[in-house]
């Protein structure tokens, strides 16, 4: 079964009067994680497309391109974009719906900011109103502000990335401690651990790209360290 097809069983599932948000509750086992993680993109970048008023076909095409939404599917994906846009709960009860089924797997929650990221930045423009946006679910999902920054740098480009940022460092922390922080950030990105923490197969194509940050971050660090 297409998790596609899976995602509509669940918001079908939904009993008359119930939002978008509740579906939340009813997927917390680890076999529902990656249509829950899936649903929790979705419904945030709904609810980003409304706090900037504009959804443009480049966001609409990264999306695509991060699931990979088949002509066949694409139905089922606008309906629960729909219901998110619709949904009279605010941005901030999705975010700690989210937030109480993933618990404390912050990796899992910072895979779904890195998508939010990237389809904030499709249209190669960072709206105010995005950033704040971003900032917020990021602070009720308990990330750190050194984890917000380390995915700001890496998408919105605003000035030349901070290796140290990406890497999610100080820029004092001593070469052998950047060295560990890097390693654990691949082994963090490996397509098998994150799907294993709910990122459906469809999606780990985000890995490819944070491998390059990563590892031109390090290279950058390691070069300044020996010369």
């Amino acid at each position: 079964m297409s998790i596609w097809k899976r995602i509509s069983d669940a918001v079908a599932a939904l009993t008359k009067g119930e939002g978008l948000s509740a579906v939340f509750e009813k997927l917390r086992s680890p076999p529902e994680r990656s249509v829950a993680f899936t649903i929790a993109v979705i419904a945030l970048s709904a609810k980003m497309a409304k706090a900037d008023g504009l959804v443009t076909r480049a966001e609409v095409t990264a999306f695509r391109e991060i699931f990979h939404i088949a002509p066949e599917d694409e139905a089922g994906a606008a309906r629960v974009f729909n219901l998110a846009r619709q949904d009279v709960a605010g941005f901030e009860e999705y975010a700690r719906r989210i937030r109480a089924m993933f618990g404390t797997e912050t990796a899992a929650l910072c895979d779904l900011m890195e998508g939010l990221f990237r389809i904030a930045m499709a249209d190669g423009v960072y709206h105010p109103a995005e950033d704040a946006f971003l900032e917020r679910v990021a602070q009720i999902f308990g990330l750190s502000q050194s984890q917000f920054l380390a995915l700001r740098t890496r998408f919105v480009p605003d000035a030349a990335p901070d290796p140290f940022s990406v890497l999610g460092v100080a820029p004092d922390t001593p070469i052998s401690e950047v060295r560990r922080a890097w390693k654990a950030l691949v082994r963090e990105s490996h397509p098998d651990r994150m799907i294993a923490r709910g990122v459906p197969p469809e999606a780990v194509k985000m890995s490819e790209r944070r491998l390059i940050d990563i590892n031109r971050a390090w290279q950058e660090v390691s070069s300044r360290a020996t010369a």
